[in-house]
């Protein structure tokens, strides 16, 4: 892995085999015994495992990632005592990220957390700016690490932590990490009764936690440290929001994201479509995951690449899910080789991610050509599927009323999540979503290596599939003969020998509606006004990049948990945004 300089921690490892930070110079855990530190340090600083019993969820926030040694721990501690059915969230930040074989070798010492380090090294992420989500699912747990200025992550997570561990490097030589205004967002982001643990003893560090409402001690250190430093919260801790009923509405790859995502966090739902549902990209053989690229705006261009990362590491652990590992794309223009080089430089990307080969085409590593099913099926597997279809969701005795077409109840929930691409905007009266249709055609023959360029290829589990149309405010799902032709004639530009080869009278196909917005980004969060009512569409063509990522975060904000999604990324998708809202006011109707 090459990092830039900016973002180098100079690893230096010493005689004793210890990782030192070269940028400032210190080590990252204790040459006595960097465990026993951070269980003295952090997990009993914090009141662990206490401090988690009889909690459905708990939240810990760390500023200083290093190793992982601390998230190890933790997750070795709260293994061991944990209960059935508890979620623990962990939300760490760090501005120099070591290699995964850096830190293999850091953590290699202590064969106790060897499972804690195997789950966090297999899902140890690229260097890149911005959030990252490591699923520890055999933890009943989530990492979402942050890459960059402390002050920054902070201002981007949402989450409220019930205990922190503030262990950046000391604060004589690494203020950043222990200024007033980090000090402003750990208060702004801590639970009422939250506890802090760190080494230091700094008097400026003891006086802006006392400052912010912290009763602040002094505890007997560990080693060489004669003092560390524990602070605490005296509020009255929020009662614990109870798991909702929830209801999905669409079985599409949005509706089976969100599926995945309420299992992950130990919640479920109920499946529900809806009246006159229209068929999907889902049901297509194959679907390309690439990113949308966007040069004049850094909100768009990382939630693109965080969609791609997230969406990229779930299909690879889904057997049969993946059917080829690269994607070209071909230049439209000629504007578009001077184009690609700058997209292929952007620090959002992971090292050699995105590269230009020798005909001038950007060749994405990291983008993916899948198959819909294998996908979709796992995902809904454990999430029962309602008898009758949804036409109408009103306020109901409590939470949401689904009714059918004959305005008959089929469920009541607390939460509604909307997923029904095209058909959310019937749910949703006034929802600023525009249907576009779009056909794809496949046939039994030999693929090339997945390209897009306009039109696109991808191989299919038993031959090769092209397209796609693009015929806004259409909502037919008609095969047509002549966007066959029109497929093969956009195929025949970069490929003219396949195109030659491949018989109109003998391809199968498929129509399928897609929903954009104005500003062709998605829409997901919670529908203003409408307490219960969440929403997640709007994916256009980039449905298989964006669902899985936009599907942790609609669900986070259902259940009250930390969201992976950039605060500043969640405002640009948001439902109450300019470009998706034409919301209708409350329906004044109410099951009776």
């Amino acid at each position: 892995m090459s990092l830039p300089p900016e973002r180098d921690p100079r690893l230096i490892w010493t005689e004793a085999d210890e990782p030192r930070s070269g940028r400032f110079g210190d080590v990252y855990f204790s040459a006595e015994d960097g465990l026993a530190e951070t269980r003295a340090v952090f997990l009993e600083g914090c009141g662990l495992p206490g401090g988690w019993q009889d909690r459905a969820h708990y939240t810990i926030a760390e500023l200083g990632f290093g190793t992982g040694l601390n998230i190890a721990a933790v997750l070795d501690l709260w293994q061991r005592t944990r209960t059935p059915g508890q979620r623990l969230s962990l939300f760490s930040v760090e501005g120099y990220p070591l290699a995964p074989d850096e830190a293999r070798r850091a953590l290699s010492r202590w064969s106790e957390l060897a499972p804690a380090t195997a789950a966090l090294l297999s899902g140890w992420p690229a260097p890149t700016p911005g959030f990252h989500r490591i699923d520890l699912p055999g933890f009943g747990a989530s990492l979402d690490l942050a890459v960059g200025p402390v002050e920054c992550a902070l201002t981007q997570w949402t989450g409220r932590a019930d205990a922190w561990f503030l262990d950046g490097f000391s604060p004589a030589t690494n203020p950043d990490m222990w200024s007033e205004d980090v000090m402003d967002a750990i208060a702004a982001r801590s639970a009422a009764d939250a506890r802090i643990a760190t080494f230091t003893v700094a008097g400026d560090v003891r006086r802006r936690l006392a400052d912010r409402s912290f009763v602040v001690e002094k505890k007997p250190g560990h080693g060489r440290k004669r003092q560390r430093l524990e602070a605490r919260r005296h509020g009255v801790p929020e009662p614990a929001p109870v798991l909702p009923r929830i209801a999905i509405v669409g079985a599409g790859i949005a509706g089976a994201s969100v599926a995945r995502a309420l299992a992950a966090q130990g919640a479920g739902a109920v499946l529900f479509e809806t009246v006159g549902a229209a068929p999907a990209a889902s049901g297509f053989p194959a679907a390309l995951v690439t990113p949308r690229f966007d040069l004049g705006d850094a909100a768009v261009a990382a939630l693109f690449a965080q969609a791609l990362e997230r969406a990229v590491a779930l299909y690879r652990d889904i057997p049969g899910a993946v059917l080829a590992e690269g994607v070209v794309q071909r230049p439209g223009t000629e504007r578009d080789a001077a184009r690609f080089a700058r997209i292929a430089d952007q620090p959002i990307w992971a090292p050699d991610a995105m590269r230009l080969d020798d005909q001038g085409d950007l060749v994405m590593r990291d983008a993916v050509t899948v198959a819909p099913a294998a996908i979709r099926d796992p995902w809904l597997a454990s999430t029962p599927a309602a008898d009758g279809r949804v036409a109408s969701i009103v306020p109901g005795r409590a939470g949401w009323a689904l009714r059918d077409a004959q305005g008959g109840t089929l469920a009541e929930a607390d939460a509604v999540i909307l997923c029904a691409g095209a058909g959310n905007a019937a749910l949703l009266p006034g929802l600023a979503l525009s249907p576009v249709r779009g056909q794809v055609d496949w046939s039994r023959h030999d693929p090339p290596v997945a390209t897009a360029w306009g039109g696109y290829v991808a191989p299919t589990p038993d031959g090769v599939l092209f397209g796609a149309t693009h015929d806004r405010d259409q909502t037919s799902t008609e095969v047509r003969a002549a966007d066959t032709r029109r497929n093969l004639e956009t195929l025949a530009t970069r490929f003219p020998d396949l195109a030659a080869a491949i018989d109109p009278a003998a391809v199968a196909s498929r129509a399928a509606i897609r929903a954009t917005t104005r500003d062709r980004l998605p829409v997901c969060g919670a529908v203003p006004d409408r307490p219960g009512l969440f929403v997640l569409g709007g994916l256009g063509s980039r449905g298989f990049c964006l669902a899985p990522l936009l599907a942790d975060h609609v669900v986070a904000l259902t259940l009250e948990r930390p969201s992976p999604l950039p605060a500043d990324i969640a405002a640009r998708v948001a439902p109450s945004r300019a470009a998706a809202r034409a919301l209708v006011e409350p329906p004044a109707s109410r099951e009776d």
